[in-house]
């Protein structure tokens, strides 16, 4: 009977340890997902517009809030030149662990941009 309880206790410790796991992988997926997005939204940014409502930063941010997270940073200079480029942003999110409470995970993601695939037909 004790033998029986034991394994028992262990085997819930062992399932609630694997849900908050798979809890913080999840929430760290989805914040990769989002880090991204908004990455790839503003690398074409960098050069002119392309529609965008505002900066690389700004069009980076509103990606990264379509996608649940919160842009950190966003390493994103307008560069009027045909040179390729690269983004780099940090978004974060907030997870809830079960039994263990809320963890923000971050996430980072670079995106390059080369004008002068605009040109090529």
């Amino acid at each position: 009977m004790v033998l029986g309880f034991s394994i028992m206790v262990v085997v819930l410790m062992l399932a609630i340890a694997l849900g908050a796991v798979g809890a913080g992988f999840a929430g760290y997926v989805q914040a990769a997902g989002a880090a991204d997005a908004a990455a790839l939204a503003a690398a074409p940014v960098t050069f002119r517009p392309f529609g965008a409502r505002g900066s690389p930063t700004q069009e980076a941010a509103r990606f990264a809030s379509a996608n649940g997270t919160r842009l950190v940073r966003c390493v994103c200079r307008v560069d009027r030149s045909w040179n390729q480029r690269t983004v780099t942003v940090v978004v974060e999110r907030s997870v809830a662990i079960p039994a263990l409470g809320r963890f923000t995970v971050r996430a980072t993601s670079r995106a390059t941009f080369d004008p002068s695939a605009l040109l090529a037909p």
